[in-house]
Protein backbone atom coordinates (compact mmCIF):
# COMPACT_ATOMS: atom_id res chain seq x y z
CA UNK A 1 0.00 0.00 0.00
CA UNK A 2 1.38 3.37 -1.01
CA UNK A 3 0.11 6.45 0.84
CA UNK A 4 0.80 9.86 -0.66
CA UNK A 5 0.94 13.07 1.33
CA UNK A 6 0.17 16.62 0.29
CA UNK A 7 0.87 19.88 2.06
CA UNK A 8 -2.12 22.08 2.85
CA UNK A 9 -2.30 25.86 3.29
CA UNK A 10 -2.37 25.17 7.03
CA UNK A 11 1.21 24.37 8.16
CA UNK A 12 -0.13 22.40 11.13
CA UNK A 13 -2.12 20.09 8.84
CA UNK A 14 -1.05 17.45 6.33
CA UNK A 15 -3.27 15.56 3.87
CA UNK A 16 -2.80 11.78 3.53
CA UNK A 17 -4.09 9.99 0.41
CA UNK A 18 -4.29 6.22 0.99
CA UNK A 19 -5.32 5.47 -2.61
CA UNK A 20 -8.72 4.13 -1.59
CA UNK A 21 -12.07 5.38 -0.36
CA UNK A 22 -11.94 6.56 3.25
CA UNK A 23 -15.60 7.60 3.69
CA UNK A 24 -18.28 6.72 1.15
CA UNK A 25 -20.47 9.67 2.18
CA UNK A 26 -19.93 12.96 3.94
CA UNK A 27 -17.02 13.83 6.19
CA UNK A 28 -16.01 13.19 9.78
CA UNK A 29 -14.09 15.70 11.92
CA UNK A 30 -12.53 14.75 15.25
CA UNK A 31 -10.95 17.31 17.56
CA UNK A 32 -10.46 15.13 20.65
CA UNK A 33 -9.41 11.56 21.29
CA UNK A 34 -12.52 10.53 23.27
CA UNK A 35 -14.90 11.39 20.43
CA UNK A 36 -12.52 9.79 17.95
CA UNK A 37 -12.27 6.49 19.85
CA UNK A 38 -16.04 6.27 20.23
CA UNK A 39 -16.80 6.85 16.56
CA UNK A 40 -13.85 5.52 14.57
CA UNK A 41 -11.25 2.82 15.14
CA UNK A 42 -8.88 4.59 12.72
CA UNK A 43 -9.30 8.06 14.24
CA UNK A 44 -8.81 6.58 17.71
CA UNK A 45 -5.53 4.97 16.65
CA UNK A 46 -4.33 8.18 14.99
CA UNK A 47 -4.92 10.13 18.20
CA UNK A 48 -2.54 7.71 19.93
CA UNK A 49 0.31 9.22 17.88
CA UNK A 50 1.86 11.89 20.15
CA UNK A 51 1.25 15.37 18.75
CA UNK A 52 -1.93 14.58 16.77
CA UNK A 53 -4.67 17.06 17.71
CA UNK A 54 -7.16 16.61 14.87
CA UNK A 55 -8.30 13.95 12.40
CA UNK A 56 -10.58 14.66 9.43
CA UNK A 57 -11.92 12.09 6.95
CA UNK A 58 -13.02 12.99 3.44
CA UNK A 59 -14.02 10.74 0.54
CA UNK A 60 -10.50 9.65 -0.37
CA UNK A 61 -8.25 11.46 2.10
CA UNK A 62 -7.35 11.83 5.75
CA UNK A 63 -6.24 15.19 7.09
CA UNK A 64 -4.15 15.21 10.26
CA UNK A 65 -3.58 18.30 12.41
CA UNK A 66 -0.65 18.38 14.77
CA UNK A 67 0.71 20.47 17.57
CA UNK A 68 4.36 20.79 18.50
CA UNK A 69 6.37 18.02 16.83
CA UNK A 70 7.78 18.35 13.31
CA UNK A 71 6.13 16.48 10.46
CA UNK A 72 9.36 14.59 9.79
CA UNK A 73 8.96 12.95 13.20
CA UNK A 74 5.18 12.40 13.08
CA UNK A 75 4.74 11.34 9.47
CA UNK A 76 6.24 7.80 9.75
CA UNK A 77 4.04 6.93 12.74
CA UNK A 78 0.93 8.31 11.02
CA UNK A 79 1.69 6.48 7.77
CA UNK A 80 2.24 3.24 9.70
CA UNK A 81 -1.02 3.65 11.60
CA UNK A 82 -3.03 4.32 8.43
CA UNK A 83 -1.41 1.39 6.61
CA UNK A 84 -1.94 -1.03 9.51
CA UNK A 85 -5.57 -0.01 9.81
CA UNK A 86 -6.42 -0.53 6.14
CA UNK A 87 -4.46 -3.81 6.00
CA UNK A 88 -6.42 -5.10 9.04
CA UNK A 89 -9.73 -4.77 7.18
CA UNK A 90 -11.39 -2.89 10.05
CA UNK A 91 -13.99 -0.25 9.13
CA UNK A 92 -13.01 3.41 9.25
CA UNK A 93 -16.13 4.30 11.26
CA UNK A 94 -17.65 2.26 14.08
CA UNK A 95 -20.92 0.53 13.23
CA UNK A 96 -22.90 2.71 15.66
CA UNK A 97 -21.31 6.00 14.48
CA UNK A 98 -23.87 6.43 11.69
CA UNK A 99 -26.71 6.21 14.22
CA UNK A 100 -25.47 9.18 16.24
CA UNK A 101 -26.84 12.66 15.71
CA UNK A 102 -24.49 15.13 14.06
CA UNK A 103 -22.55 17.28 16.49
CA UNK A 104 -23.02 20.40 14.40
CA UNK A 105 -25.78 22.77 15.39
CA UNK A 106 -28.97 23.09 13.42
CA UNK A 107 -29.16 25.43 10.44
CA UNK A 108 -30.78 28.78 10.99
CA UNK A 109 -32.37 31.19 8.52
CA UNK A 110 -35.64 33.01 7.96
CA UNK A 111 -38.21 31.06 5.94
CA UNK A 112 -38.53 34.08 3.62
CA UNK A 113 -34.86 33.56 2.65
CA UNK A 114 -35.34 29.93 1.61
CA UNK A 115 -34.62 30.61 -2.08
CA UNK A 116 -31.47 32.61 -1.24
CA UNK A 117 -30.28 29.83 1.10
CA UNK A 118 -30.89 27.19 -1.60
CA UNK A 119 -28.68 29.18 -4.00
CA UNK A 120 -25.97 29.65 -1.35
CA UNK A 121 -25.97 25.92 -0.59
CA UNK A 122 -25.75 25.03 -4.28
CA UNK A 123 -22.77 27.37 -4.75
CA UNK A 124 -21.06 25.93 -1.69
CA UNK A 125 -21.66 22.37 -2.88
CA UNK A 126 -20.60 22.87 -6.52
CA UNK A 127 -17.88 25.52 -6.32
CA UNK A 128 -16.50 25.91 -2.80
CA UNK A 129 -16.46 22.45 -1.19
CA UNK A 130 -14.62 20.70 -4.07
CA UNK A 131 -11.87 23.34 -3.98
CA UNK A 132 -11.58 23.20 -0.19
CA UNK A 133 -11.47 19.38 -0.25
CA UNK A 134 -8.37 19.61 -2.45
CA UNK A 135 -6.69 21.38 0.48
CA UNK A 136 -7.84 18.70 2.95
CA UNK A 137 -10.81 20.49 4.47
CA UNK A 138 -14.52 21.07 4.26
CA UNK A 139 -16.94 23.95 4.72
CA UNK A 140 -20.59 23.52 5.58
CA UNK A 141 -23.51 25.94 5.69
CA UNK A 142 -24.79 26.83 9.16
CA UNK A 143 -27.02 29.85 8.65
CA UNK A 144 -28.01 33.08 6.92
CA UNK A 145 -29.15 36.17 8.77
CA UNK A 146 -29.33 39.87 7.78
CA UNK A 147 -27.01 39.46 4.78
CA UNK A 148 -24.44 37.34 6.63
CA UNK A 149 -23.69 33.72 5.75
CA UNK A 150 -22.40 31.59 8.63
CA UNK A 151 -20.11 28.70 7.72
CA UNK A 152 -18.44 25.91 9.71
CA UNK A 153 -14.87 25.09 8.66
CA UNK A 154 -13.46 21.59 9.19
CA UNK A 155 -10.27 19.64 8.59
CA UNK A 156 -7.35 21.68 7.26
CA UNK A 157 -9.57 24.77 7.16
CA UNK A 158 -10.15 24.82 10.91
CA UNK A 159 -7.47 27.01 12.44
CA UNK A 160 -5.74 27.68 9.12
CA UNK A 161 -3.93 31.04 9.04
CA UNK A 162 -5.31 31.73 5.54
CA UNK A 163 -8.92 30.78 6.39
CA UNK A 164 -9.92 34.40 7.02
CA UNK A 165 -8.65 35.37 3.57
CA UNK A 166 -10.43 32.38 2.04
CA UNK A 167 -13.69 33.40 3.72
CA UNK A 168 -13.51 37.13 3.15
CA UNK A 169 -11.96 37.35 -0.29
CA UNK A 170 -12.78 34.06 -1.92
CA UNK A 171 -16.08 32.75 -0.65
CA UNK A 172 -17.65 36.10 0.25
CA UNK A 173 -16.88 37.54 -3.19
CA UNK A 174 -18.15 34.43 -4.97
CA UNK A 175 -21.40 34.34 -3.01
CA UNK A 176 -21.98 38.09 -3.35
CA UNK A 177 -21.42 37.87 -7.11
CA UNK A 178 -24.18 35.28 -7.52
CA UNK A 179 -26.36 36.31 -4.56
CA UNK A 180 -26.23 40.10 -4.08
CA UNK A 181 -28.07 39.75 -0.76
CA UNK A 182 -24.90 38.20 0.74
CA UNK A 183 -22.89 40.99 2.35
CA UNK A 184 -20.64 39.10 4.77
CA UNK A 185 -19.37 35.60 5.49
CA UNK A 186 -18.49 34.56 9.05
CA UNK A 187 -16.99 31.43 10.54
CA UNK A 188 -18.81 29.68 13.38
CA UNK A 189 -17.66 26.82 15.60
Amino acid sequence: MFIQTEATPNPATLKFLPGRVVLEEGTADFRDSDAARAASPLAGRLFEVPGVTGVFFGFDFITITKEGADWQHLKPAILGTIMEHFMSGQPVMAANAADRPATEGAEFYDEADEEIVATIKELLETRVRPAVAQDGGDITFRGFEKGTVFLHMKGACAGCPSSTATLKHGIQNLLHHFVPEVQHVEQVA
